[in-house]
Order: C-alpha cells, then sequence, then structure tokens
C-alpha cells in the first residue's frame, strides 16, 4: 500500500509543474519521537547552464553535522558556542539508507558527503530535464544547535532535504557556510507532504493546501514547523490584497492585541516603499530572534529592571524589524553570502525611515534617563547619550567599529563579516547609506526607484552592479560613489574649515579627503532650533570647496548631522557663527566616560580610587580626552593625594595611533607616560616610558592577535637609607623587544611570546608558550611553559632576576598591592609569570630557567595544579624542584585562591604556617574583562 500511495502522490504532482525549473516532491514520515523522517522524494532536474552537463549535483545539507571538520561546527565555534562540538552522536543530523534512481538506474553514492554528484550516461543539453528518485532517512539533530531540529514539543526542518545545485562555484571549498541562513535553493517549485505522530501539525512558508500537504513556489528556501503547541495567525488586508502572518509560536494576548494595530500599518508602510507584498509570512521563534529591533531590551540585573521602552513600543518596533526583514527577502532572489548588505541595507533602510515617521523625537535610551535613580537623582540625564536619537543607533554602531579599525568593507563576504559588522556594516552602516542618499534624492524618488526594481527583478536572482547602476541613474548621479564605496574599508571625511559672512550669505569653506563624488548636506540651525538644509554634490577633486548658503540667523552650521554619513570624524563638521566661539567649537567638560558629542571638544573628569600597602587608599582626579569610542590621538593625567603619606603621587601619558583602514597592520600605537608612587614605606619611585607597539591585521572572525612591541623605561627610586651595602640601584634604564601571538578561540587556547630585555649591566632574553585544551564541555586543562636565559648578568643583587614564586617587579608593570611585602595577606598574593610556582620554593634565578605549569579542572570551582621545573644561578648546580595543589577559581582568570598541597618542600598542610602559603590572583584589569566578553563578536 505505502508503495501504491506515493507513485500516486507523485504522479498527481508532476501534472502540476510544467514550467523549466527545479521542481522538488517530497512525501515524509516523521517518526513518534520527530527523531527520524523517511523521506521518498522525486526531483525534476532542469539544466539551466548554458553547456551541456555530464553529471547532477545535489546539496546534502545534513552532511554539516557529520564531524568536527564541517564548515557548521567551525562557525559555531567561531561564534563562541560549543554545543554542537560536544554533542553526543545520537543528537547529530545525518542521512541514512540513500538510494538515488537516475535513468532508472540505481546510483552508489555516500551519504555522509555534502555534495552528491550523479553521473549520466548521456550529457544533458541546456533545457532539457532528468527525473532523479530519491529514498533516504534523516536522523534530525537537536535544535540547540542552530534553532533548527528537535526539541521538547516542537520540531523546525530547514535545509535538512537534500535539494539540487548548481555548479557556479565549483572551485570554491566549501560553497555552503552553515550557520549564516544562505539560500540554497530559491525559484524552486516544491510539494511536500508530510505524515505526522498523532496531535501534531504542521506549519510552513509554503502555501497550505491541506491540513498536512503544502507547495508552491518560493524565492527563499521552505521552512516546516512540527508542533503540539498553539500557533497563532493573523489577516491584514492590504489594498485588496489579504496577507496571512503565520507565527511559529504562540502570541501573548497583550502582545496579539498591540499587533492587530501594528501590523497592518506596517505591512501599509512596507508596500509604500517597497510597491509590493506577499501573500503569506511565516515568522519563526528563530527568524524573530534573528531579526528583532536590537537594543530595545529592558535591562535585568541583580534586584534592578529598567524598562527602556514601554511593551507597546517594544512589539511594534521588533515586529517591524522583522517584518521588513521576511517582506525584503522574499521580494527578489538574494543571495545571503554575497548579496547580503542589499537586502540587510534595505531592512535598515526602512526601519530608519519608520523611526523617522514615527519615533523622530525618541531617544536612543528610551526612559531609562528618566527611570534610573540614585537616591533621587538622574544620573543618567547628564550624558550625552542620554541625548542621543532612537535614529542615530545606525552611524553609532558603525563609528564604534571604525574608531577601532575593526571595520569590514560593506561588500565583504558575509561570511567573513565579525558577528558584530554583520550588524554594524551590512545592515546598520548600508541601511544608513540609502537613508542618506533617500534624503537626498527624495524619499518618494527613492522610493519609486525601490518599486520599479523589485517589480523588475521578482523571481529573478538581484544584480548587484545592475542595481547600483539604476540606482546612479535614479538619483542624477548622487549615488554614483557607492559602487566603489561598498568594495573597500572607507574613510571619507568632509571637514568645514571656516566661513565668513558676505552680504546675506555665508560662504562656508568644506574640504573632503577623498577623490570620490559623494554628495553631503549643510544645516544652519538657529537658537530657537529653526533649522535649514542645504545639499551639495562634489566633483572627484579633494580641494577645498567655497559654497554660499543664505545667513538668515543662524548660530550654527553643521555637516552631515545625526551621522546620516558614515564619515570617519565628525569633530569637524561643527562651526559657531556667533560669540567667542565663533569659527571654532566650543570646550565641555563630562565627568565618566559617554558618548562623544561630536560638537564639542570634551575634557572628561573622573573620579579615580585606588590603593597600595605604602600610599594607603589615592585619591585622584583622571583628566583625559578618550570617551566610549577610542581616538587616534589621547591624553590621561591623573594627579592623586596619598593617604598614607600626606603626598602627592600620579601617572600621565599621552599617545598616538595610526590605523590605516587596510594596510598589513591595525594600528601602529606610540606613547610616552610617566608615573610617581610609593613603592615601600616613605620609598617613591618615578617611571618615564616611551613605547611602540604595532598590532598586525587580523581575520576579523577570528581571535588570532599578533603584535611587535618595543619600549625603554628610565625608572629612578629612592634607596633605603639604612642600607649601607652600596647594592641597590637607584637609577637604571631597561629596553624591551618582544613578539606576542595569541589565539583565544575556543577548545584549543594557544599563546606564545617572547623577547629580549637589556640595561646596562644584564641582557636576557624569554619565551613564554601557553595551551589550553577544552577536552568537555566547561572542563579545560591549561599547560604554560617558560624559559629565560640569560646572555650576560653583571647586576649588583637579585632584582632583576627571574622568580620562580614571586615576580621582581623592578619595572612596576604588574598590579602588586605589596611591591615589596615580604610578609601578610598581601605578600600571598600572586602572579602567574616567569616560573609560576605557588608554593614559595627556592629564591631566584640568574643564570637560566625552564619551567611547566599545568592546571586541570576537576569539579565544579575547583582545578588541580602542579608546577615543574630546573633552575640555576652562578656558580651553583642546577636545581628541579616541583609543587602541586588544589585551586578555587571565585571568579575564573580574575580572582583565584591556590592551596597547596604536596611540593618540595614536603606535605605543605602539615606546616604550622599553612595559612601564609595560600596564595591568591587578583586581576583589576577591567579592559582584560571587556576583552574576554567582546570574544566572537569582534
Amino acid at each position: 500500500m505505502k508503495r501504491y500511495f506515493f507513485a500516486s502522490f507523485f504522479l498527481v504532482l508532476f501534472a502540476e509543474v510544467s514550467a523549466q525549473q527545479d521542481s522538488i516532491y517530497i512525501s515524509a514520515k516523521v517518526s513518534e519521537n520527530r527523531k527520524e523522517i523517511s523521506v521518498e522524494q522525486t526531483i525534476v532536474y532542469y539544466n539551466a547552464a548554458k553547456v551541456p552537463l555530464d553529471k547532477i549535483k545535489l546539496l546534502n545539507w545534513s552532511s554539516a553535522y557529520k564531524n568536527r571538520n564541517t564548515p557548521l561546527l567551525k562557525r559555531t565555534l567561531e561564534d563562541r558556542k560549543n554545543d554542537l562540538y560536544f554533542a553526543n552522536k545520537s543528537d547529530l543530523a545525518s542521512v541514512e539508507n540513500l538510494k538515488i534512481k537516475i535513468d532508472e538506474n540505481w546510483v552508489e553514492t555516500n551519504s555522509a558527503e555534502e555534495n552528491i554528484y550523479l553521473p549520466l550516461q548521456h550529457p544533458l543539453k541546456p533545457g532539457e530535464s532528468k527525473t532523479i528518485t530519491l529514498q533516504y532517512l534523516i536522523n534530525v539533530p537537536d535544535s540547540q544547535f542552530t534553532g533548527y531540529g528537535t526539541l521538547n514539543g516542537e520540531t523546525e526542518l530547514k535545509y535538512f532535504f537534500i535539494v539540487p545545485d548548481g555548479f557556479e562555484d565549483e572551485n570554491q571549498s566549501p560553497k555552503y557556510y552553515r550557520g549564516i541562513e544562505e539560500n540554497q535553493s530559491p525559484g524552486n517549485f516544491w510539494k511536500v507532504n508530510f505524515i505526522l505522530p498523532q496531535d501534531f501539525e504542521v506549519k510552513s512558508n509554503l502555501a497550505q493546501e491541506s491540513s498536512t500537504t503544502f507547495s508552491g513556489k518560493l524565492l527563499v528556501d521552505p521552512e516546516f514547523l512540527l508542533t503540539k503547541n498553539h500557533t497563532d495567525l493573523l489577516t491584514s488586508t492590504i489594498d485588496g490584497q489579504n496577507i496571512k502572518i503565520q507565527f511559529g509560536y504562540s502570541l501573548e494576548d497583550s502582545e496579539k492585541q498591540a499587533l492587530e494595530f501594528f501590523l497592518p500599518l506596517h505591512l501599509q508602510f512596507i508596500k509604500r516603499k517597497l510597491g509590493a507584498l506577499p501573500d503569506k509570512i511565516f515568522i519563526s521563534e528563530k527568524f524573530r530572534d534573528d531579526e528583532d529591533f536590537v537594543g530595545i531590551d529592558d535591562i535585568k540585573f541583580w534586584k534592578f529592571h529598567f524598562k527602556l521602552f514601554t511593551d507597546y513600543e517594544k512589539t511594534d518596533l521588533t515586529y517591524f524589524s522583522i517584518l521588513s526583514q521576511a517582506i525584503m527577502q522574499n521580494s527578489a532572489v538574494f543571495e545571503k553570502n554575497e548579496d547580503h548588505w542589499l537586502t540587510n541595507g534595505l531592512k535598515s533602510y526602512l526601519e530608519i525611515q519608520y523611526l523617522h515617521q514615527y519615533y523622530n523625537d525618541r531617544k536612543l535610551l528610551g526612559d531609562l534617563p528618566e527611570n534610573a535613580k540614585i537616591f533621587g537623582i538622574k544620573p543618567l540625564k547628564f550624558f550625552h547619550a542620554s541625548d542621543l536619537k532612537l535614529t542615530e543607533r545606525y552611524g553609532l554602531a558603525y563609528q564604534y567599529m571604525l574608531t577601532q579599525n575593526l571595520d569590514q568593507k560593506i561588500g565583504e563576504d558575509f561570511v567573513d563579516l565579525s558577528n558584530f559588522n554583520a550588524t554594524a556594516i551590512s545592515h546598520f552602516e548600508t541601511g544608513s547609506l540609502f537613508s542618506f542618499l533617500s534624503e537626498k534624492m527624495g524619499h518618494d524618488r527613492f522610493a519609486q526607484f525601490l518599486q520599479n526594481y523589485i517589480a523588475e527583478s521578482n523571481d529573478k536572482r538581484v544584480d548587484k552592479k545592475d542595481f547600483l547602476e539604476k540606482l546612479t541613474l535614479a538619483s542624477g548621479y548622487s549615488a554614483d560613489f557607492l559602487e566603489g564605496f561598498i568594495e573597500h574599508k572607507n574613510r571619507v571625511n568632509f571637514r568645514l574649515k571656516r566661513y565668513r559672512k558676505m552680504g546675506e550669505d555665508f560662504q562656508v569653506k568644506v574640504s573632503k579627503n577623498t577623490t570620490q563624488a559623494i554628495p553631503f548636506k549643510i544645516e544652519t540651525e538657529e537658537k530657537s532650533g529653526i533649522s535649514k538644509t542645504f545639499w551639495f554634490d562634489t566633483d572627484e577633486s579633494k580641494k577645498t570647496v567655497q559654497y554660499n548658503i543664505p545667513q538668515s540667523n543662524a548660530e550654527k552650521i553643521i555637516i552631515n548631522d545625526d551621522y546620516i554619513f558614515p564619515e570617519k570624524n565628525f569633530r569637524d563638521n561643527y562651526l559657531y557663527t556667533k560669540g567667542l566661539f565663533a569659527n571654532t567649537k566650543k570646550i565641555k567638560l563630562k565627568l565618566l566616560k559617554d558618548i562623544p558629542n561630536p560638537e564639542y571638544n570634551e575634557i572628561y573628569l573622573s573620579p579615580r580610587f585606588n590603593f597600595n600597602a605604602y600610599d594607603k587608599v589615592l585619591f585622584g582626579l583622571n583628566i583625559k580626552n578618550t570617551s566610549l569610542f577610542e581616538r587616534k590621538f589621547t591624553y590621561s593625567f591623573t594627579p592623586y593625594y596619598s593617604s598614607g603619606t600626606g603626598k602627592l603621587a600620579g601617572s600621565s601619558g599621552i599617545g598616538y595611533s595610526f590605523q590605516p583602514a587596510e594596510a598589513f597592520y591595525r594600528s601602529l600605537d606610540l606613547g610616552i607616560s610617566a608615573s610617581h608612587f610609593h613603592y615601600d614605606y616613605d620609598l617613591t619611585y618615578r617611571k618615564l616610558s616611551a613605547s611602540a607597539n604595532l598590532n598586525f591585521a587580523k581575520n576579523p572572525r577570528t581571535d588570532i592577535r599578533r603584535n611587535v612591541a618595543f619600549s625603554y623605561n628610565y625608572l629612578e627610586k629612592d634607596v633605603d637609607p639604612k642600607d649601607l651595602t652600596n647594592t641597590e640601584y637607584s637609577k637604571y634604564n631597561l629596553w624591551n623587544l618582544g613578539y606576542g601571538y595569541s589565539d583565544r578561540r575556543l577548545i584549543h587556547e594557544k599563546y606564545f611570546g617572547t623577547g629580549i630585555q637589556w640595561m646596562e649591566d644584564f641582557q636576557k632574553i624569554t619565551t613564554e608558550v601557553s595551551y589550553r585544551y577544552e577536552y568537555a564541555k566547561d572542563k579545560k586543562i591549561s599547560l604554560r611553559f617558560f624559559g629565560g636565559y640569560f646572555i650576560s648578568n653583571n647586576t649588583k643583587n637579585n632584582l632583576f632576576d627571574y622568580g620562580i614564586s614571586r615576580v621582581s617587579n623592578y619595572a612596576f608593570s604588574y598590579g602588586l598591592l605589596g611591591q615589596s611585602a615580604t610578609s601578610g595577606v598581601l605578600a600571598q598574593q600572586l602572579i602567574v609569570a616567569e616560573g609560576g610556582f605557588k608554593s614559595y620554593i627556592g629564591t631566584t634565578a640568574n643564570q637560566w630557567i625552564s619551567t611547566v605549569n599545568v592546571d586541570t579542572h576537576v569539579w565544579r570551582w575547583f582545578n588541580v595544579y602542579a608546577d615543574a621545573g630546573i633552575y640555576k644561578n652562578k656558580y651553583e648546580n642546577p636545581q628541579f624542584i616541583w609543587d602541586s595543589g588544589v585551586k578555587l577559581k571565585v571568579i575564573p582568570d580574575f580572582l583565584e585562591v591556590y592551596f597547596p598541597i604536596q611540593s618540595s618542600l614536603g606535605f605543605e598542610p602539615s606546616f604550622k604556617d599553612y595559612g601564609k602559603r595560600i596564595r591568591f590572583t587578583l586581576s583589576l584589569n577591567f579592559s582584560a574583562i571587556t576583552s574576554y566578553l567582546r570574544r566572537g563578536w569582534f
């Protein structure tokens, strides 16, 4: 009976499609636990190429799960997700019992391969077709890995069925990169029938023929949800067209009520911009989470809960964002890897236009500045961030990446974009450019262009070059710069140099640093807030050009306000026309770090508190020009009052960073700094440093970093007057040259560093290698090797020796709370450097040292460690030492406590002074915490 059912099922299907397109017919029987799907499938494969084919290529997506060497696994690790790496085999996907028949012949093939090639007895000519019959069993994965698969009471199916594939990227390996939602089979005709377990129903983005049968042609891949749970369906009528919005989940009552109002508004708005809407839109939970409106969620931590936006506003913005992307993807055929900036940019363009119409005065932080109170005070009201508009979020995200030189070109393949750039560049920067051109052209004219283009491109693969050429013509050549702009990291900058009054006009001089003919906007603003706007086109010259604009009663002249164009520097886009600051900018003093206000020269004054055993509590004031966005030229001055000595202390520094857009290095950082603190009771040190640090360019999707550093340090310190041995150094010069390589990826973390250091009395070379392996989920073993060798050593004391259990902080570069402490709690602070021993073994090494440190997880917050090494001092035999113990990870990598157990000294818990032998590490380097949280995004 089963055989006759499939035969009759496919016979009916063949009669329905006659166009020359690939057609896929599937009957899928789902097991009771939904972990297995038995598939009977027929593919009508057309040769759409211009040459005959001697083989047919099929794509088997499920093989992406077959082992730890697939593109899918690699990408999840880059995203710092290790669930798939440590998954049980039973939770993965695979295809079994694959049988393929073509030309009445069964073909032997490997169901574990991603690309399946079927040889043909006779070449398939252009326009001709072949019918392929397939039978196979899909083992469905756990959906926690990619969002697709089975978990609890639901199964989300997408990409699992075997589909036809082309040969256009045959030389690329691999062609498909799982995890980026690539459009792998657009334009195909599908007809799928499910045989489901009891009480399950199926929802899909395909048109529904019956409760279990779906068919139709899609410009995206089909998606199916098998569920027992209630799902919602809402219908809207727009200009006589009935549009179904099928949700893959149940809406809350308040959410549903809000959407009944908002959905018609959203759809009507999008139609005015794009011209057409699909008849059906399917929104799965995964799609909702991937395409929601970023940055409007409530802030929750500990017992605090702050709402930025009302639930009504969040529903409005979230579903407008979701619908915009869904409709864009169904408007034409987009290839995700190459065309991402078109779909994502136009989605963000729609968001920007929607915000300007309905949320133009809404702030970036919403209601948070009003609701966040401390003792009745609203501290966020003092920050410029609280004044920023919600519409400025797009330019700010791009600026943040650009100031660190971590941005990427718009036209970069999506698979190569970092996670943050996938939003900041593909969505926000490109959306800002489209919105910029829309304002320049006129919003109605830009919308008409989009409507015409989408109508022409329906059912076709989008041609990016054609899109840009037609946009250039529609814009009167204002968009001519775009084609070159998207292919490079850009550092475009318009500079408002000066103005002068001539009769009724301002004569404004503006320069740009590029030969690209990019238009720009000038605004004049009066004290009352009234503004006037003037647009100008430019040519391919970098020359300063004078532009005349009506003078009116303007107090301020602005270029490209509100981050409407992705410039590298907005600080030279403002000039005042009246008062003391005419033809220049005002100075503003600010407390604490903030998003920079480019209208002002901002100086940040921030209170500082610090502590060491000799200065006690240090009360200071930091004066700097750096905000939450990095700057090329920086300065920082921090004078402190030392409560322990009643004297002044402090530090200062200036620096400059060279950041070429496209070079072999990401930044060259030059700096000079000075510091003055106490290193012992009534003894101070003074340090003057000059440094150069070359950070090589990195692949934005990896955690690999390489750098070369050079520094010179002049140190001068007070010598204890009671010390009459004349062996102390009151002044010395230190020179350092080193190379560092780090790879902080998941599973296999690696670091290598080597360098040479010298001064008047010694020269030494050091090497450090570390490796951390995650052998099971959240369980790691760490290995570290350190080697050091004195080329020559004629020092007067052991200050510059290699430390075994304690480091000698002679360069004052470690964060020791008790620099000279030899007893007490502060003496127990551990810096895992040089020898890295946790037990107090040995003294120092003044000739050479070689040590190995091992650390591995055993249970919850507890690790065990062991250290072993050999060191040699002058005129002595080499000494072998070792220790072992238990580590408690209070805050991993930042606060950890070491309990020695057995060592070269014996069984240490039996010692009377065991409490003094317990060590701890304490890192107050908040930039390291920030760097840790950024992994996988930058």
